[in-house]
């Protein structure tokens, strides 16, 4: 029911997106005529991936999202960290070769990883690739707790404490030469769950770009990647739902917090209400800050806005992780990152950028 549930979250952001994007057809720009089309489907990283934007014509745009998926496929398979695929290693591959040999994997695979042991160090270590023994245990809890909810538990604390022993970013060894990834311990694992959706987004819209496309916009799960600005002649900005963590789902006209108006930007939010279960009216959700072992519980949710979705993602997760000063400090530190945090209390705090690009806090428009 919560995937279900998910899902429908899904297609109801994107439909936002699209009524506040507007739905105007076969507008001029330049000596050109453009017509907006979108294109969704379902699987690529267990989530529902759409597509919108301008083209010349449907063909134009089948083009596009055709390609796009494509990708989508194939990083789905590469990043995967719970199933083999044929021909392919990939992070699962990985995991099972740890403490025994490195295993060669595609190029990818080698930059999500550097990228991901950079931005470690850049935050504090707060959101590890190789928490993988840790977060294992939590996903078996959850899809218990989520199956059966009479039979939900919280993980022993012990039991995590013996899987962080088993999670050293600096036994994750690259060499970007041989392009081999080795763990050096047995029992390591990794999980790249809090970059890799994204981190194959970025990629997918770069490479879109550079086949001459300039005007969409990629959902991922509800991470969204813009591209170019609206050729429907009226606007400079994509408008972008921010969604209302208690707003009603079957209401979405209503569901949005605020608008974010951007350009060539990301948008990714971590929250409490995507994946997650409850124990005894506690809910659960899969945000795990490393020094407690626990759900971090400083937010309702956060938003980044910066031009990477890749960087977007990861972000999006430490600063959930951090608590509110931390969060804010680190935000403010980084050049081109925007940021809003939904408090407990449903209270919003937003970096001064951040506002300006909002409709309702900060009176932005998508001219």
């Amino acid at each position: 029911m919560q995937r279900r549930l998910a899902i429908l979250l899904a297609i109801l952001l994107f439909a936002i997106l699209i009524l506040n994007t507007g739905c105007a057809f076969g507008n001029r720009t330049g000596n050109k005529r453009y017509t907006k089309y979108s294109y969704e489907f379902f699987g690529a990283f267990d989530s529902i991936i759409q597509f919108m934007g301008y083209a010349e014509n449907g063909e134009q745009f089948e083009i596009l999202a055709k390609k796009g998926q494509a990708r989508f496929e194939e990083l789905h398979k590469l990043f995967d960290i719970y199933h083999d695929y044929a021909g392919i290693n990939n992070i699962k591959t990985i995991n099972d070769n740890a403490g025994v040999k490195p295993v060669e994997v595609r190029q990818e695979i080698i930059d999500l990883i550097q990228f991901s042991k950079e931005w470690y160090s850049k935050t504090g270590g707060v959101v590890n690739i190789a928490l993988g023994p840790v977060l294992s245990i939590w996903h078996t809890y959850r899809e218990e707790g989520r199956i059966d909810p009479s039979k939900a538990r919280i993980p022993d604390l012990e039991l995590l404490k013996q899987a962080l022993e088993k999670t050293d970013i600096d036994k994750v060894e690259v060499d970007p030469v041989k392009k081999t990834v080795f763990l050096r311990e047995k029992g390591m694992s990794l999980d790249v769950g809090a970059v890799a959706k994204g981190f194959a987004t970025e990629i997918v819209a770069r490479e879109l770009i550079s086949e001459g496309f300039t005007s969409f916009i990629i959902s991922s799960g509800g991470n969204i990647r813009t591209v170019g600005k609206p050729m429907d002649g009226n606007r400079s900005k994509w408008s972008i739902g921010i969604q209302n963590p208690d707003g009603n789902p079957l209401l979405p006209k209503d569901n949005p917090l605020d608008t974010v108006y951007i350009t060539e930007n990301s948008v990714v939010t971590s929250g409490d209400y995507q994946r997650y279960y409850e124990v005894n009216g506690q809910r659960l959700h899969h945000l795990i800050d490393p020094n407690t072992l626990m759900p971090a519980g400083h937010y309702r949710a956060v938003t980044v806005v910066t031009k990477d979705s890749g960087l977007a993602d990861f972000l999006s997760s430490a600063l959930f992780i951090l608590p509110y000063e931390k969060s804010r400090a680190l935000a403010d530190s980084l050049e081109g990152v925007d940021a809003l945090w939904i408090m407990k209390d449903g209270s919003i705090v937003a970096t001064d950028n951040m506002k300006n690009s909002l409709r309702k806090m900060g009176g932005a428009s998508d001219k």
